[in-house]
């Protein structure tokens, strides 16, 4: 079946960097665009943060993220990575890898905090 198991949250500073990682399996990872969205605290909704498509030739943002976040993939370890760079009290929330083969489907999450 399929999984998303995402790592790598934690609590760091403003102006800190988090990687985060999201190892798939249970789909055809390198024929699918894979997503990372984030779940704000007390929010009803996840909001997309970007989007890799699928050999990793075109990236998408959210304006809020935008210069600061890179999205990235290793197609061999059937993994997506979300490298978040000066990081902001707002960028706190759970933080999830998603993909279209199973738009249902959600993994935990991993918890980012972002706090002097």
């Amino acid at each position: 079946q399929v999984q998303l198991v995402e790592s790598g949250g934690g609590l760091v500073q403003p102006g800190g960097s988090l990687r985060l990682s999201c190892a798939a399996s249970g789909f055809p990872f390198s024929a699918y665009a894979m997503d990372w969205y984030r779940q704000v605290p007390g929010g009803k909704e996840r909001d997309l943060v970007a989007t890799i498509t699928s050999y990793g030739d075109d990236l998408n943002y959210a304006a809020s993220v935008s210069g600061r976040f890179t999205i990235s993939r290793d197609n061999a370890k059937n993994t997506v990575y979300l490298q978040m760079d000066n990081l902001k009290p707002e960028d706190t929330a759970v933080y999830y890898c998603h993909t279209l083969y199973k738009p249902k489907f959600w993994g935990r999450g991993t918890q980012v905090t972002v706090s002097s």
